[in-house]
């Protein structure tokens, strides 16, 4: 594995192979030979079904509207491409390992048939239903899921995910904690997969460039008091403290920064959230953040058009909160290639073409639309997509091998802008 940091644009290239749509007769005639020579794509026309089990509600709430809008425009696009395949959608809650939400919902997207559910963001709620989804020989693709867990997790070829391992970020959000002169940090953590997980690969990583984690008090999911994990931090004397959480963020922040310093927090992809409309202006003031796929500076027009698509849709302004937005619009696009690919769409085979769509099998032509990719297909040969998110290019344990991990920074606003230092 190697790390590119890619000075002043706010995010890091990872390479990561390791882990890893009157003249009757005469014209009788020429319709005959066009039907020879090219099948209508009537006939060969397939549908894809899939479902969503992404956070409409519980403490990953706040991503799943960029999520789901990046479903809906992907859908879209493959639909307005008329290219042998149609996409449609069963839309669901994943909700948390609190609420629950995925209990119902499960088993009420595979009783409608779907071949694929993307879900869920969260990686701790996604290890509930993982097994559920294998069982049923259902592909089961997220969009978020970042914890390492799922790399060498027994699935049957039908896990599959467009955001990279937290073995990155971590070693991204290390670096960038000894880069900037830390030397003792604290963290809060999440008790899952994702908390931990993201929390040893950062400290080691930390670690590795000589710093020192003073303290890592964890917290479990559906706690609303921090003050015990707060005075725990505070009490190390930390020079940097890392909030490794979801959206109790927003009980954490007012309290621990009442006492510590804006520009000493950093943030994750669990919490970098829009904070415009929670806290006074200038709370979040210089605190810092990473957040997995290209920065939004990178991909703006891409963004631009998924917001105006969710909103003339008749949806709340997404307030430039785009986060795994576009790995959803990638993993519905990858779904619907390998379909198309594979000329059928049972999850099981769909999965086997999966690899090669990315680019990670099969030697294939590079393209970077549907359509496009689509037209390779339907021409007889291998396409190779590069997505929004990045080249992507999946492992055989259906792992991106590239990736990119933003950094950003909070203004004033309460808003973060990729971080330009």
């Amino acid at each position: 594995m190697s790390v590119i940091s890619k000075a002043g644009t706010g995010f890091a290239i990872l390479a990561a192979s390791a882990l890893v749509l009157s003249g009757c007769a005469a014209a009788d005639e020429m319709a005959s030979e066009t039907t020879e020579e090219a099948p209508t794509a009537a006939a060969e026309a397939l549908e894809l079904l899939i479902g969503t089990a992404l956070p409409q509600t519980g403490n990953l709430a706040f991503l799943g509207p960029p999520e789901e809008a990046g479903v809906a425009l992907a859908v879209q696009d493959i639909n307005d491409a008329a290219a042998g395949i149609t996409v449609d959608v069963v839309w669901g809650d994943s909700g948390d390992t609190d609420n629950k939400a995925y209990e119902t919902e499960i088993p009420r997207l595979l009783n409608a048939g779907v071949s694929a559910i993307l879900g869920a963001a969260s990686s701790g709620t996604s290890l509930q239903f993982i097994d559920q989804i294998v069982a049923a020989n259902v592909i089961q693709f997220s969009p978020a899921n970042t914890s390492a867990a799922f790399t060498d997790y027994e699935d049957n070829g039908l896990y599959w995910r467009t955001a990279p391992s937290d073995v990155l970020q971590g070693e991204v959000l290390g670096n960038w904690l000894a880069e900037d002169g830390h030397q003792n940090i604290a963290m809060m953590v999440l008790n899952d997969s994702y908390g931990t997980g993201l929390a040893k690969f950062t400290t080691e990583a930390f670690e590795a460039a000589g710093g020192s984690v003073l303290a890592a008090p964890t917290y479990n999911t559906g706690d609303t008091n921090f003050t015990s994990q707060i005075n725990e931090v505070l009490a190390v004397d930390p020079d940097a403290i890392v909030l490794i959480t979801f959206e109790e963020a927003k009980t954490i922040i007012p309290e621990l920064l009442s006492q510590y310093p804006s520009d000493q927090i950093y943030m994750v992809d669990g919490n970098l959230a829009n904070f415009s409309a929670d806290f006074e202006a200038g709370t979040m003031t210089g605190a810092k953040g990473t957040l997995p796929g290209l920065d939004t500076n990178v991909i703006g027009d891409f963004t631009e058009r998924m917001n105006e698509s969710w909103v003339a849709a008749g949806n709340a302004d997404l307030g430039g909160v785009f986060a795994y937005g576009a790995e959803a619009y990638d993993s519905v696009v990858l779904l619907a290639l390998a379909a198309l690919a594979a000329g059928a769409t049972d999850g099981p085979t769909v999965a086997g073409k999966l690899q090669e769509v990315s680019g990670g099998s099969g030697g294939g032509e590079k393209c970077t639309s549907f359509a496009d990719c689509a037209a390779i297909i339907n021409a007889g040969g291998v396409a190779d997509y590069d997505g929004v998110s990045g080249p992507i290019t999946f492992n055989e344990v259906g792992d991106p091998t590239e990736a990119s991990i933003g950094k950003y920074i909070y203004l004033e606003d309460n808003t973060y802008v990729p971080f330009a230092g």
